[in-house]
């Protein structure tokens, strides 16, 4: 069950268990207490589940976040929710945000992805021989993004200039990914950086390309991160 659902085994098992349970209601007497609440039905329910993970606007407990034992530099959460998986990954970095969000919009295309760009190379050709775009198309500017650029094998679908950037994998893959980046100056010449990898699997195809290649996903972001730390930095060394 736990390989057939992005949630917990502990939680799937209840909620099939609650299954059992009749869901019909006969007491009236809530909706004579409480008239002005409707209850919203199953059709809507879903269409406005569907929406809000078409748009990754979920509502997210980072309280249900996993630590990495790696005990690496920068802290990294992983959770689940409304069958979306995200991984956030976050570091502070002595640099003023416009530093970090020129070189964040700096990456891909001839310059490289900063961390095992080999292993970008490697995704690209084995999206290529599956039939995608892999990473012939480059980028449009060496230095500047803007809304429906693409970059390498992503499409850029959000940008608030020193803000944020957004991009959404058009890789061959049995699910939806996005790969995002907020920043955040919490002080003079000091940013927060959040860097979060989102995965929506297609089935149980999805949780297995998710979870087998998460070992390799988990070493190229924490690496990227780290570089981009260490290059918005290095003016100020």
């Amino acid at each position: 069950m736990h390989w057939g659902t992005p949630v917990s085994a502990e939680i799937a098992q209840a909620l099939v268990q609650g299954l059992r349970n009749e869901a019909l209601v006969a007491d009236p007497s809530a909706a004579e207490i409480f008239p002005a609440i409707k209850p919203a039905d199953y059709q809507w329910a879903v269409k406005t589940a569907l929406e809000k993970l078409a748009v990754s606007e979920v509502e997210t407990r980072w309280t249900d976040a996993l630590t990495s034992s790696l005990r690496e530099q920068e802290p990294v959460q992983l959770t689940t929710q409304e069958g979306l998986i995200m991984e956030r990954r976050q570091a502070e970095i002595g640099a003023d945000k416009e530093r970090v969000f020129q070189i964040i919009s700096g990456i891909g295309g001839e310059r490289g992805w900063l961390y095992f760009d080999w292993a970008w190379q490697i995704r690209g050709l084995i999206d290529r021989l599956l039939g995608g775009v892999g990473l012939r198309r480059g980028r449009r500017d060496p230095d500047e993004l803007r809304i429906g650029d693409a970059l390498d094998f992503w499409r850029v679908e959000e940008i608030q200039p020193n803000a944020k950037i957004r991009l959404r994998s058009e890789m061959i893959t049995p699910g939806e990914a996005w790969l995002q980046y907020d920043l955040e100056q919490i002080e003079d010449h000091k940013v927060l950086l959040r860097q979060t990898a989102f995965f929506a699997p297609r089935g149980l195809p999805g949780l297995l390309y998710w979870y087998i290649l998460y070992p390799i996903h988990s070493l190229v972001f924490s690496g990227l991160i780290r570089m981009i730390k260490k290059t918005s930095e290095g003016d100020n060394d």
